[in-house]
């Protein structure tokens, strides 16, 4: 059986304005066992514990390099450029700003 995982950097956390664990490259193992539901407490459960298995690292070319030195099918996921949306709170009284 092969593993299979994805490479990514992590998005910022839309609960908090901060950008904490965004500058580093983390690797997560794809499922490879179908999951069930437990019948007398409804939790969802797997028998694949690799799914839970997350791995940072300071750049793009050390995540890759690790999955070809453990024989693991990777696929890189780019990440978005972000866009800045300047604005100055004096441009809410601007005599430019169009009026509703």
């Amino acid at each position: 059986m092969s593993l299979k995982a994805r490479i990514f950097k992590p998005a910022k956390n839309a609960m908090q304005s901060g950008r904490k664990g965004t500058k580093h490259w983390r690797l997560e193992f794809a499922p490879a066992a179908h999951k069930f539901v437990e019948p007398l407490m409804g939790w969802t459960g797997s028998s694949d514990t690799s799914e839970q298995v997350e791995i940072d690292f300071d750049d793009k070319e050390s995540a890759i390099a690790f999955c070809e030195a453990n024989n693991i099918d990777f696929t890189v996921f780019e990440p978005k450029k972000r866009r800045l949306h300047l604005k100055a709170y004096a441009d809410n009284f601007s005599y430019t700003r169009v009026r509703g």
